[in-house]
């Protein structure tokens, strides 16, 4: 499976690809040969760690880069009144009787805590592409589902808030 992710997380991630290559893999090979220095490695707490973090920079860039290469490029295709991608769409739950705010995003820039859903998510997927007005069903499952409306849609290009993961 493809991560769908735009041009900018695409260059976010590029960016972080060249940080960790430069920067923080220079300075994790320094720490691990300064803790080397400490004595017997067996006991060594500094060594141990100090390993620990090159291997994890070294894991995130080859996690980065299999993402660069691997993701299929993505734009907002959604009319100026459909809700689309980087917008903030208000809706009303039905059972609840409640309205929640939700910001549309790509799969990497999710963050269910502060109300980012995926385009890939089941609340995503019901929301692409739909009016002001409209009433959606989310399906939670094959079984089990609620309806909401769809109250307001503010566009946006904004891509800038919510990248935690880069």
């Amino acid at each position: 499976m493809y991560d769908r992710l735009t041009k900018k997380d695409i260059e976010k991630m590029e960016q972080e690809i060249e940080h960790r290559k430069l920067v923080i893999r220079k300075q994790a090979l320094e720490d691990v040969k300064e803790a080397r220095t400490h004595g017997d490695l067996s006991e060594n707490f500094e060594y141990k760690a100090a390993k620990k973090f090159k291997n994890e920079n070294e894991s995130r860039i080859r996690y980065l880069e299999k993402m660069v290469k691997t993701a299929k490029i993505i734009e907002d295709r959604s009319g100026q009144d459909e809700a689309g991608l980087n917008d903030t769409v208000v809706l009303y739950i039905e059972d609840e009787g409640c309205e929640e705010t939700y910001k549309i995003v790509t799969t990497v820039r999710c963050d269910v805590l502060n109300n980012m859903i995926s385009i890939e998510s089941p609340m995503g997927k019901s929301i692409l592409g739909h009016k002001a007005g409209e009433r959606v069903y989310i399906a939670i499952n094959d079984k089990n589902g609620y309806y909401a409306q769809i109250k307001e849609i503010h566009k946006s290009d904004d891509e800038t808030e919510g990248i935690n993961r880069f």
